[in-house]
């Protein structure tokens, strides 16, 4: 890919992350269980994980995956701590951030099982 294009996606994905972190939103579908807010946030921050390490690869940047790692888990912290002192709808939440993290470790792991596999 590109790495303009990979650029460009990153940036349009960690803005539309950025305002649906800091609205208020309305109905969501629901999958059914009592944490399908954790599963959004897991969700999300495995894509964006998978964004930035695109983008990093592009730049040949050695081990993109660990700097992406890094990288969704501070902007997941970024925006919890943004949900408490920026909005008046939004709350800080520990297990958000938790879930964030764990968004991005698996899409670590799976970069890495990919490699891995790749390798072989």
């Amino acid at each position: 890919m590109h790495k303009h294009f990979a650029l460009a996606l990153l940036v349009a994905y960690a803005a539309v992350l950025l305002v649906l972190s800091l609205v208020t939103l309305g109905n969501i579908q629901t999958l059914g269980s009592s944490f399908d807010d954790k599963i959004y946030h897991a969700g999300a921050y495995f894509v964006l994980t998978l964004l930035v390490f695109n983008y990093l690869n592009t730049l040949e940047v050695k081990n993109a995956f660990l700097y992406a790692f890094a990288a969704a888990a501070l902007y997941g912290v970024l925006m919890e701590l943004f949900q408490n002192y920026l909005t008046t709808t939004r709350t800080f939440d520990g297990y958000d951030m938790v879930a964030n993290i764990f968004g991005a470790i698996f899409a670590v792991l799976l970069v890495a099982f990919y490699r891995k596999l790749k390798l072989k």
